[in-house]
């Protein structure tokens, strides 16, 4: 059986999680780049965040785990995170894409950016060379993180969503009948 109100929970605390990870990795890198170039300032930031979002991933599993809620409860969690954890790790790493997007600069010459992209491939490249053969690792990549930036912006929308209806106001009442 499953506690629907647990895993419900859980999901948007994953949305909050992908929301504050892009947004304090972009602010971090704005603020660095007062003092540094763009990719010192990516190379800096971007393990911080990376290992700071696998922690609170982390700590929000682990407290599932020792919640006393049912296995399927628990295992749904862990499944979710598994196959949530790329979304959430690309937050970050997305952050400072669209920085260096409107920067006019390449992301690719970070270090950073570039340690994560060969350990996504590490990763990644065995199962798709496996299924797909090897020549379309490029496309998966691309896919990932259409995928990835999808789910972070499913997430943010999700998670603002409540506080915009707030501030809109209540709904005017309709006159058709």
């Amino acid at each position: 059986m499953f506690h629907g109100g647990h895993l419900k929970r859980r999901i948007s605390q994953y949305a909050a999680l992908w929301l504050g990870a892009f947004l304090l990795s972009g602010g971090a890198i704005l603020t660095a780049m007062l003092f540094m170039d763009l990719m010192e300032a990516a190379d800096l930031v971007l393990p911080v965040m990376l290992a700071l979002t696998v922690l609170a991933l982390g700590a929000g599993v682990v407290l599932s785990l020792i919640s006393p809620h049912t296995l399927g409860t628990k295992l749904a969690v862990v499944l979710g995170a598994l196959i949530l954890l790329l979304p959430l790790l690309w937050a970050p790493v997305s952050a400072a894409a669209v920085i260096a997007f409107f920067a006019d600069r390449s992301i690719e010459y970070s270090s950073a950016y570039a340690d994560f992209r060969i350990g996504i491939s590490r990763a990644l490249y065995p199962a798709t060379a496996a299924l797909f053969g090897g020549g379309a690792f490029n496309l998966i990549w691309g896919a990932f993180q259409a995928v990835a930036s999808f789910v972070g912006f499913v997430a943010a929308v999700v998670r603002i969503w409540p506080l915009i209806q707030r501030l809109l106001g209540p709904e005017p009442a309709s006159d058709l009948q």
